[in-house]
Order: structure tokens, then sequence, then C-alpha cells
């Protein structure tokens, strides 16, 4: 991946010869709010998330083979086979289906996995839509919802969106409508963190969640999602500093050179910061000025249109 690189929103499915090319949105988490665990030992969250312009690629074909073939590409790794949430995905719906085809996906992998960006849901949830729609299953949304959520609690937003408020422990999803046009840098630091280890340590506020919570519906009733977003309120964030210092001083630096604030993207490692006035010049020298003095990966990306 290019330092720099500026995306624009592509389209979601395409035509590939006989194939379906199907493209897999990144997303950032705008705020993120988590309370206690549950009795099933998941955390209660409420989190605005939107979808960005960052693809992954899965391309579906017939496959000359029997059964169901996965191939994993691009520059960043992902695990072949039932490990990965695509194949998991492509089994589950055909054999809720009841269908056996022959089908081979390839996986173009250029989200890394384990930044907070909702790759391998996103994944997940292009599969199934793909597949669906490939196969002419006709499947309504509220059955792939199903199916999503035994797969994980990302992955239903990223079978609509592209801007949802999504609580529960993440799979309950309330479309938001309002305009949100927005314009981010996202920065990438070289490291990962498991969402796991990120849970476990986290320690609950519980008055801090409902002040927050208070004043970011506050601002959703009054269609200003630009407002909730600027508080860059996301309760992972101490933690997930805590467990990557190098990570917080990565902050710190990109926040000394006067671009900020820099949020934390749900619980892994990438960070964002929305330019101000949705303004290209400004996040092309955001960009500049992060190569010269940090030397870290950037991408500018903007909201997703679907």
């Amino acid at each position: 991946m290019n330092t720099g690189l500026q995306t624009t929103c592509a389209e979601q499915f395409e035509s590939v010869g006989n194939g379906l090319l199907v493209r897999a949105p990144a997303k950032i988490n705008l705020s993120l709010l988590v309370a206690g665990k549950r009795a099933d030992g998941f955390h209660e969250i409420e989190t605005i998330m939107a979808k960005v312009t960052w693809y992954d690629e899965i391309l579906i074909e017939p496959n000359p083979k029997a059964g169901l073939e996965l191939i994993c590409e691009g520059p960043q790794w992902s695990p072949a086979g039932a490990e990965n949430l695509v194949y998991r995905a492509a089994e589950l719906l055909m054999k809720s289906c009841g269908r056996r085809a022959n089908i081979k996906i390839a996986l173009t992998k250029n989200i890394p996995a384990g930044t907070g960006l909702g790759s391998a849901s996103s994944d997940a949830a292009a599969t199934l839509i793909g597949l669906n729609k490939y196969l002419g299953l006709e499947l309504p949304l509220s059955r792939l919802a199903e199916l999503a959520a035994q797969l994980g609690s990302d992955v239903a937003f990223f079978l609509d969106g592209p801007l949802a408020l999504c609580s529960g422990k993440g799979e309950k999803i309330k479309k938001l409508f309002q305009n949100s046009n927005f314009l981010a840098l996202l920065i990438l630091a070289d490291v990962t963190v498991s969402t796991e280890r990120v849970y476990a340590n986290y320690r609950p506020d519980p008055a801090l969640y409902q002040r927050l919570r208070k004043q970011i519906n506050g601002y959703i009733e009054k269609n200003r999602i630009d407002l909730a977003s600027k508080m860059c309120a996301n309760m992972l964030q101490t933690t997930c500093f805590s467990l990557l210092k190098e990570l917080a001083e990565l902050k710190a630096k990109v926040e000394s050179l006067g671009i900020g604030p820099v949020c934390l993207s749900g619980s892994g490692t990438s960070m964002f910061c929305l330019v101000p006035d949705c303004d290209r010049q400004t996040a092309t020298a955001y960009s500049r000025k992060l190569k010269e003095n940090v030397g870290c990966k950037n991408i500018i990306v903007s909201n997703n249109r679907w």
C-alpha cells in the first residue's frame, strides 16, 4: 500500500467474465461506548459505525473442481480454508439453502486484520451478499442477517449501511440516514492487537458510559453525526494504549504536528483524523506531514455511499 494513497467510492458489484466481483469496505467507529459484560460473556456496546472507501475484493466464479475453493491473495495475509470467514460464510449460506455449487472464491486482501477496520467481518458480509446475487437465491436481508449473526458481531452491519448505530454486542443495527459526508486520514500503525485481549483487559466505567451515551444520542436526534464524531469517544482507547505503548506514542507524535484530534477505531490499532471541511488539499498536506515527520503508513478515505 502506498503511503498517502487517496481512495474514492467504487461500485459494490462488478461483472468480471462469467464471475462476480464484490467489494468489501473497511469501517471506522465514529464513536464506541462499552459497558460491562453481559450474561453471555460479551460486552454491551453502542457504536456509530461508518463504511469507508477502502476495499477488500471478493471474486466469485464457477469452479472447474467439485465443491468450494478459496484462494487468498493481495498485500495482506489472510488464512486459507475453513479458518477464513469468507469460506465459513459461503459454506453456511449454501448449507442453509440446501444448495450445492462448485464455486471458486478469490479474496484479494488489502485491509490488514487486527486493526479495528472490520475487514474480516466485511469480507464475510460481502460473501453472503455476493453469493446470494450470483446464485440467484433472492434471500431477504433479514435472512442474511440471521446468518451473519452466526459468523460475528460486526458482520450484520456490513450487509447494509453505510452508516448505523450498532448496539447489543454489535448485532443490533439501526440505520442512520443523516447526511454524514466526511474525509478522513487513516493512520496505520505497524502493530496489531486481538479484540479478545483488549476486551479482557477493559475495565467498565458505568458513569462515563451513561454520560457519553446521553450526549451522543442527543446529537443523533438532532441529525448531527458530525458533532458526535468530533468527540472522539472510544472507551477502549485507554486499554488499547496501555497494552501498546507505541500506539499511544504514535498518537502523541501525530497530534504534535497539528494533525488531530486523532481517534482510535474499534478495538484495533488503526487511528483516524477527520479532515476539516472535507478538504482534500488539507488531507494531502496532513499525509505529507506524516510521511516526512513520522513515516507511518496512512491512507485518505471518505465515507462510502453504500
